[in-house]
């Protein structure tokens, strides 16, 4: 396969960026889209020039670093797949591709296709976590929960933090993220304790932190690699209401 890439450069966060276009040849289908662009970057090296900076990790759709905007779409917008699992073979030959970091406020690029995300973290920092004692680890059967409430919070938990649901939303909101922070933890025994206190402090660092508001696109769900339900978002609210009427 050969195709042309039209790939945002920028060299750091106050630098102002631009596409440039560049031949991807010779290109199997069975390539990864991180794999095609390794081989961008090696013809890039061999040529003198610099290589395209892009984020990722495990590529096995599990870290979520290799968060790309590809095509218009956040992972390239097949349904529960990231950037790593995308591959060639969802593309033709002589397809022009146009490839572009995350666009939001909250997501300084620091170079290239690289964003700063850690604004995300300020929002797990306010509250995402368990902090009262507990004490030894418990027995697996000590404070037996039902599977529908188990199964809930496992869906919740399989956030991967890549912050797609901010890139795809129209208004970068972070609610989908949040939420399935928030929602996660609020069935479990272990969570309940700060219920209260975890939703106020997330919730207040989203808004700080520069997001906007969700407006119900839905777009969020749709660009989620692993499918996170709008449902936590309900959550989220529920939750927040009872936390400052009570």
């Amino acid at each position: 396969m050969d195709l042309t890439l039209h790939v945002w450069r920028q060299s750091g966060p106050k630098d102002k960026g631009q596409l440039e276009t560049y031949p991807a040849k010779g290109i199997s289908p069975d390539m990864s889209f991180l794999e095609m662009l390794d081989e961008v970057n090696e013809q890039l090296i061999k040529t003198g020039k610099t290589p395209i900076v892009f984020d990722h990790d495990c590529r096995e759709g599990i870290c979520g670093t290799c968060s790309q905007t590809i095509n218009g779409k956040a992972h390239g917008g097949q349904d529960r797949t990231t950037v790593c699992q995308l591959h060639m073979r969802s593309f033709k030959d002589g397809d022009e591709i146009f490839i572009e970091p995350w666009r939001a406020r909250a997501f300084p690029v620091i170079k290239d296709l690289i964003v700063d995300r850690t604004a995300l973290d300020t929002i797990m920092q306010a509250g995402g976590y368990v902090s009262c004692h507990t004490g030894g680890i418990p027995d697996g059967n000590a404070h037996p929960i039902g599977k529908p409430v188990a199964d809930y919070a496992m869906d919740a938990a399989e956030c991967i933090g890549c912050g797609a649901c901010v890139a795809g939303c129209p208004n970068s909101s972070a609610m989908l993220y949040t939420s399935a922070k928030v929602a996660q933890l609020a069935v479990l025994p272990q969570g309940k304790h700060e219920a209260k206190a975890r939703v106020k402090n997330m919730t207040d660092a989203l808004q700080a932190e520069g997001f906007g508001n969700c407006t119900n696109h839905l777009e969020c769900e749709a660009s989620c690699p692993k499918g996170i339900s709008v449902k936590f978002i309900a959550k989220l609210n529920r939750e927040y209401m009872k936390a400052v009427v009570s």
